[in-house]
C-alpha cells in the first residue's frame, strides 16, 4: 500500500452555524455539501480548501450535545490543525479583523519558520504556520 495524500478531515462540532460561519465566512473555505442526516438526527458539512489533489477537506458533523474537547492534559488524539501562510503576521492581522484572537506568534525551532494557534468556536486549535 501507497498512501499518497489526506483525503479529508472530520471533525465534531457542537453548532453547526457557528461552524459554518467560521470556516466558511473567515476562514475562507467552500461548502460542497450540507446535508441534514435523518437517521442520525445530525448535520454533515463538506468543505473544501484549495483545488485538485491538494485541496483540503474537512468533514463536520454537528451533533446534539457532544462531550467538550479535552484541552489540558492534552489527550491522545487530533491535537490541532495546521495550515500553511506566506506571511503570519498578515494572516493574524486579517483574523484580528475578523474578531478572531491569536496567540503570540512564535518561532518553531525545528521548522525555522514563524507560528502562531488561534481557535476554532468549540475550542479546537488550529495553527498557522510559515
Amino acid at each position: 500500500m501507497k498512501l499518497t495524500l489526506i483525503h479529508h478531515i472530520a471533525i465534531i462540532v457542537s453548532d453547526i452555524q457557528a461552524a459554518k460561519d467560521f470556516y466558511v465566512n473567515k476562514l475562507g473555505f467552500e461548502i460542497i455539501r450540507e446535508n441534514y442526516r435523518e437517521q442520525r438526527k445530525d448535520w454533515k458539512l463538506d468543505l473544501s480548501l484549495g483545488e485538485g489533489p491538494g485541496a483540503i477537506e474537512l468533514e463536520i458533523f454537528a451533533e446534539s450535545n457532544p462531550p467538550r474537547r479535552v484541552s489540558r492534559p492534552e489527550a491522545c488524539g487530533l491535537r490541532h490543525l495546521a495550515f500553511y501562510v506566506e506571511d503570519v503576521e498578515a494572516a493574524v492581522a486579517e483574523l484580528a479583523k475578523l474578531g478572531i484572537e491569536c496567540e503570540p506568534i512564535r518561532y518553531d525551532e525545528y521548522t525555522h519558520k514563524r507560528m502562531t494557534f488561534f481557535f476554532d468556536p468549540d475550542g479546537l486549535p488550529l495553527e498557522l504556520h510559515e
